[in-house]
């Protein structure tokens, strides 16, 4: 038994918690391991739901290189760790809080997610995505600071069927015939048309713990946003992200469409976003970005924004992590494309939507749906970080086109993105050498994949012309 002035372990908070839900839920059959990679959707493996102990007590394991598979499901084998070391086994190590019915499941069925440790230390692996982010949180803890994040993520329903090129469609109207195909922006038609696939989603992301709230139709013909609430803590906030694309992606499958967080699925309509809104809580309970009646952001949030611009460009292949990422950079799209922040203004990368109050907040739009919730918080962390160590100061606020267009812009390739993160000694302090070598070494690999695929575009321009 712990003595009383012991917190319990992650083990025991697990054991505890599989005790009660399987008590709760004697007819669940199998459970779902699921395990945030680099980039794409969960890994993972099924297990049977009397093996919940074995995970508590550090008996199931996975290869190390699942966390680094590509966007394909293949190992890199720049990145080392797969056969190059005999590709070895990692712990999967639960996460308490986790542990969920599957609503979409053909039969009963829980899932849980689970962090990658090394065997040998018991050690969460340096490149494990989920770990990086925990490890930024406990900066902040050591200064008992407590960042509260709130996310809203964009997606497209499309048609299960493609065009003939392979290229997505827009969804037909469920009980018409046309196919949506138009701006739809706050269209309250389009939300009640599609509102039993909506509602599910709801009804799932419920079921499952995920604060989601306010649904608004976007521009794109199909797309839209879910808001999901506030929680003080990034790693919950990141976990409620990751889950709830998988919540979209498989309720939208029962109702006869496909889900895409692509960043840029249609040349000529918005991108996805990933907007995140962060606060920081001291160990009273304040709000430190307050700034009273001012009507202004106060010193300390000004250094929390300034830091975030001063990093933006080191990691941005965080935030855009594929080739595809680039295409949502476009003026006037609702796309940041350069460093710079404003009142309330969404052509920016760094709005601050409140300065006041427990609401005041920075809102950090650069980042695109197709991004690991867990590495785009966790470079807001460090950017913050950063800010709150050198108080530097963000510069006048933006308030027309004119000032952001301006402004020096993101890079709009990849490949140099890759590179300015992979030579930044900065990212490298912040994420930990395993990180961000394994990282760079992935989003090269992509890179060079990507480059070297001859597309029907180039051969319907090349074939027959040159």
């Amino acid at each position: 038994m712990l003595a009383t002035n012991q917190e319990p372990s992650q083990a025991d908070l697990f054991r505890s918690e599989a005790e009660a839900f399987l008590a709760a839920n004697p007819d669940i059959v199998k459970v779902e391991l699921l395990l945030p990679r680099f980039c794409g959707p969960l890994m993972g493996k099924w297990l049977p739901a009397d093996s919940l102990k074995k995970l508590a007590d550090g008996g199931v394991r996975m290869p190390l290189s699942t966390a680094a598979l590509d966007i394909w499901g293949d190992d890199v084998p720049a990145v080392g760790i797969a056969l190059e070391k005999g590709d070895p086994d990692g712990i999967c190590i639960p996460v308490p809080g986790s542990l969920k019915r599957v609503p979409w499941a053909s039969e009963p069925t829980a899932q849980v997610l689970v962090t990658m440790a090394e065997i040998d230390s018991g050690e969460t692996c340096g490149f494990d995505t989920r770990g990086v982010l925990s490890r930024m949180v406990d900066r902040f803890a050591e200064l008992k600071l407590t960042p509260v994040v709130a996310t809203e993520l964009e997606f497209y329903l499309i048609d299960r069927n493609t065009t003939a090129a392979g290229h997505p469609q827009g969804p037909v109207i469920p009980g018409q015939t046309d196919r949506l195909s138009d701006s739809q922006v706050y269209n309250m038609d389009v939300i009640a048309s599609f509102e039993p696939v909506l509602a599910e989603i709801y009804a799932a992301c419920k079921e499952q713990g995920i604060p989601a709230e306010t649904t608004i139709s976007e521009f794109g013909p199909g797309q839209f946003e879910m808001n999901l609430l506030h929680v003080p803590s990034a790693l919950e906030a990141a976990d409620h992200c990751m889950l709830f694309k998988r919540v979209v992606r498989h309720v939208s499958r029962k109702h006869g469409f496909d889900a895409t967080f692509m960043a840029k699925p249609y040349a000529q309509t918005t991108g996805n976003g990933f907007h995140v809104h962060m606060s920081v809580l001291d160990e009273k309970g304040d709000n430190i970005f307050d700034g009273g009646e001012a009507g202004r952001a106060n010193e300390t949030l000004q250094h929390a924004v300034s830091g975030m611009l001063d990093t933006m460009r080191d990691m941005q292949v965080l935030f855009a992590p594929h080739a595809n990422s680039y295409r949502r950079f476009q003026p006037e799209s609702y796309a940041p494309t350069t460093p710079c922040w404003g009142y309330d203004h969404r052509a920016v990368a760094i709005r601050v939507p409140s300065s006041s109050g427990p609401a005041a907040r920075f809102e950090h739009r650069v980042a695109g749906a197709d991004a690991n919730p867990y590495l785009v918080i966790a470079a807001l962390l460090a950017g913050v970080m950063q800010g709150f160590e050198s108080k530097s100061n963000p510069g006048e606020h933006i308030e027309t086109l004119e000032q952001v267009d301006a402004k020096e812009p993101l890079s709009p390739i990849w490949q140099e993105a890759i590179k300015r993160f992979g030579g930044s000694k900065l990212a490298e302090e912040m994420f930990g050498h395993d990180f961000h070598n394994c990282y760079t070494k992935s989003r090269e690999a992509e890179e060079a994949i990507v480059s070297a695929t001859i597309t029907d575009f180039e051969y319907r321009s090349y074939l027959r012309t040159v």
